[in-house]
């Protein structure tokens, strides 16, 4: 017997992007928006930082370097809360095999994507598959 399992509507997954790169935020905020998910962007680590406390994104796209907090910065807080120790952070970077990666990886990141080796709708692709709703 085959059993069909429902899938899951991207409209009802949150993600953050935590891009300092106004055009870059935008583009992926526009990308995932119409792909169905409730997006939010912020432009900073303490921005990033206090939105992923409140709304409780399904998945945080978190950009390394950026200012007033960084994303390494960002994602250690991020890692002391209760709900945030176990949040899914995938990392955005222009830094190929940094150490920011790695300290990254020790933070429970398993995904990282280097800025100019990809296209938006392979990140979506990733995304939704990290998410089971690929």
């Amino acid at each position: 017997m085959f059993y069909a399992k429902e899938a899951m509507s991207a409209s009802k997954k949150k993600i953050l992007i935590a891009e300092d790169e106004p055009q870059l935020r935008k583009m992926l905020v526009d990308k995932f928006s119409v792909s169905g998910f409730v997006v939010f962007g912020a432009e900073d680590g303490k921005v990033a930082l206090a939105m992923a406390l409140k709304e409780h994104p399904d998945l945080i796209l978190l950009d390394i370097l950026m200012p007033v907090m960084d994303g390494m910065e960002m994602l250690r807080e991020l890692r002391k809360d209760s709900w945030g120790k176990n949040a899914h952070v995938m990392l955005l970077t222009n830094l190929r095999g940094s150490e920011r990666v790695l300290e990254g990886v020790e933070l429970g990141v398993r995904e990282y994507f280097i800025k100019s080796d990809w296209k938006l709708e392979d990140i979506v692709k990733k995304v939704t598959e990290k998410l089971g709703i690929a």
